[in-house]
């Protein structure tokens, strides 16, 4: 029985390395899973600074908000497992903008890719997001700029109705100067961390701690293409393209907030 029971646990390790590397963040970063054109941003998105800072562990049912292609995705994928999971939040299925419509199918594609995803399921961003009080974290990486207005209250209300008391609500989101106009955010994709604050705030959540882990003092914020005109999107292609790799990726806030238990 005992030789059995070691050639059944060969055979998984064969079929699915990884899975024995779930509960290890290093290793679910490090994971060949993940894609190599995904890899090569770790160093400006530092994804075990930022999941250690929002207290993520691999037995936590996760809600990640428009994951977009999953650069996040492939990372939590690895990292939650039984009886953590991850709920992806992606653009509503029934959306009749094309962009949207092809995000989510692309997305879908990749979910449906490879069995590490097995743990991850997709809801509409516009839906409850999952039942009340049921979910241990909601995270969200560089997508307030896109929800500026209306939507935001909503994804933010809903958030904070899915946590559970004492739930985390991560942020990531290229900051903006302070002063910066609601226009000018809208325009280049840069939001002040006070308007960030004021509406989780509004919204019940408690600001807990702040920290500089995305935090980029080469970005000077005044581009012909907002924050676009910097890696990955490069909206210039090839104009002052190395100046623009040498500044980096964005200068990011990263904020911690809970849904208080009382």
């Amino acid at each position: 029985m005992k030789k059995i029971n070691i050639f059944l646990s060969l055979v998984i390790f064969l079929l699915n390395p990884s899975s024995l590397l779930a509960h290890d963040l290093q290793s679910a970063i490090e994971s060949s899973d993940r894609s190599q054109k995904n890899v090569l941003r770790d160093e400006y998105r530092n994804p075990y600074e930022t999941i250690t800072f929002f207290k993520i562990k691999p037995n936590m049912t996760v809600v990640e908000l428009s994951p977009g292609g999953g650069w996040y995705t492939e990372i939590f994928a690895n990292y939650l497992h039984e009886p953590g999971n991850l709920i992806a939040a992606h653009f509503d299925s029934d959306s009749d903008r094309e962009y949207f419509k092809r995000g989510r199918a692309n997305f879908e594609q990749k979910i449906l890719s490879s069995n590490i995803y097995n743990n991850v399921s997709i809801v509409d961003l516009s839906s409850n997001l999952a039942p009340e009080n049921s979910v241990d974290a909601v995270v969200t990486f560089r997508n307030l700029h896109n929800w500026i207005g209306p939507q935001m209250d909503t994804i933010f209300e809903n958030s904070y109705k899915a946590l559970k008391p004492g739930g985390i609500f991560g942020v990531v989101e290229h900051r903006a100067n302070p002063g910066t106009s609601l226009d000018d955010m809208k325009r280049s994709g840069y939001v002040t961390e006070s308007y960030a604050i004021a509406i989780a705030e509004k919204h019940g959540f408690i600001l807990i701690e702040k920290s500089e882990i995305n935090a980029n003092p080469k970005d000077l914020k005044n581009y012909e293409r907002g924050v676009w005109t910097l890696p990955p999107s490069l909206r210039l292609k090839d104009k002052h393209k190395e100046k623009y790799l040498e500044i980096g990726e964005s200068d990011r806030m990263t904020l911690l907030f809970k849904k208080p238990i009382d």
